[in-house]
């Protein structure tokens, strides 16, 4: 069960690319320097792109953030590393908090977010983008999965007072009457509830708790934040930290971007949003919901995303994120610049979406990849 499971949510995830292909997706580059001798694609295991734009000349890129476009991020790296030689990618992860304080501080070259830039990050970022600010480009679309393990338990519905109350432990048993009535003949254990949490500054955990102040009527009594402010539970560091703590713990429940959960054979709960049916974790159904996305930024460079964690629509999941790429729009280093635009510009494309889109996370559609490429190119 378990297995059938899985393999249907990873063949869902990867055929969220039929979805969002009539939307399409905008392929980017600079119009010279082109490498074409492109290397065969690294662990993405997906076709060689066609011609990986690298600059004028290519070199090494530090930087830092997002733990939930990690796995994205290494296939990204591994591609263009291969198409680029000379390039190199150091993406040292860290979580969403550590990655904008790093670039602020102007010790990388660009930040991976999960949430986008408040306006005190946005003055702070003035500083070392001389004669500009940091702006948000979004590129690595994904949902969060409620990923759990629990014994004789492979279908598991969850709504968002529910999830709430046992983040927050007011609920501690899996047979909690509230879990009980949205898994009507499910059987589940007298057994206490093990959740997992973020310990470092998250944006994953801003997402979640931006769901739960949008939909939890009032369970959840916090306000949305990338540190943790829960009771109870236990702590662990990054998406691949929380994922691992739940493959080995029974009994346990978290929260972790689509692909952690299908790297580690996780079981993630569908929702019940008051749609017709629970709305399963799958890429598809993410694609839904980042459709009706709208571009809330401050200025024509910043791509900054209202998204609706509220919807009801059928067959659209709710608790998605989006990891913005955060640079400088003017004051980037004149020496990486070239290659700074280079991986952004493939990280955008359409060969570069697809590639992420095959690990699990969702391919953005054409309406915003055309308003990244263009922020991209204008970077200077």
């Amino acid at each position: 069960m378990k297995l059938q499971r899985n393999g249907r949510s990873k063949a869902l995830a990867i055929g969220a690319m039929a979805l969002v292909g009539s939307l399409s997706l905008a392929a980017c580059g600079s119009d010279d320097n082109t490498n074409n001798n492109a290397a065969p694609a690294g662990s993405s295991g997906a076709a060689a792109p066609a011609a990986i734009n690298c600059g004028s000349k290519p070199t090494a890129l530090v930087a830092a953030g997002s733990t939930a476009q990690g796995n994205a991020i290494d296939i990204l790296k591994n591609n263009f590393e291969a198409a680029c030689k000379g390039a190199t990618v150091n993406y040292g992860g860290g979580g969403s908090g550590a990655g904008v304080q790093q670039f602020n501080q102007g010790k990388i070259q660009f930040a991976g977010s999960d949430s986008a830039l408040k306006p005190a990050e946005v003055e702070a970022s003035k500083a070392v983008c001389t004669g500009g600010q940091g702006v948000n480009l979004p590129l690595v679309a994904g949902l969060i999965s409620i990923v759990y393990n629990v014994e004789g338990v492979d279908n598991l519905v969850l709504d968002a007072p529910t999830i709430a109350k046992i983040f927050d432990s007011q609920i501690t048993k899996w047979n909690d009457p509230a879990i009980a009535a949205l898994n009507p003949g499910a059987k589940l254990p007298d057994a206490d509830i093990q959740a997992f949490h973020r310990t470092d500054d998250s944006g994953t955990t801003e997402n979640l708790t931006k769901y739960f102040a949008k939909t939890s009527g009032g369970a959840w009594a916090y306000p949305a934040s990338k540190a943790w402010a829960g009771k109870g539970g236990q702590g662990a560091n990054g998406s691949a930290g929380v994922a691992a703590q739940v493959k080995q713990v029974k009994n346990s429940i978290s929260y972790a971007e689509l692909s952690f959960a299908q790297t580690n054979n996780l079981k993630s709960a569908a929702i019940n949003t008051g749609a017709a049916k629970p709305v399963e974790a799958t890429a598809a159904n993410a694609a839904n919901t980042f459709a009706k996305a709208q571009v809330a930024g401050t200025n024509s460079s910043d791509l900054a995303l209202t998204l609706d964690y509220a919807t009801k629509e059928e067959g659209s999941y709710p608790l998605v994120l989006v990891t913005y790429e955060i640079a400088c729009d003017k004051g980037n280093k004149a020496d990486t610049l070239d290659t700074l635009k280079a991986f952004l510009a493939y990280t955008a494309s359409d060969a570069g979406q697809k590639a992420i889109g095959d690990a699990g996370y969702v391919p953005l559609p054409k309406s915003l990849t055309d308003k990244v490429n263009t922020v991209i190119g204008s970077l200077a």
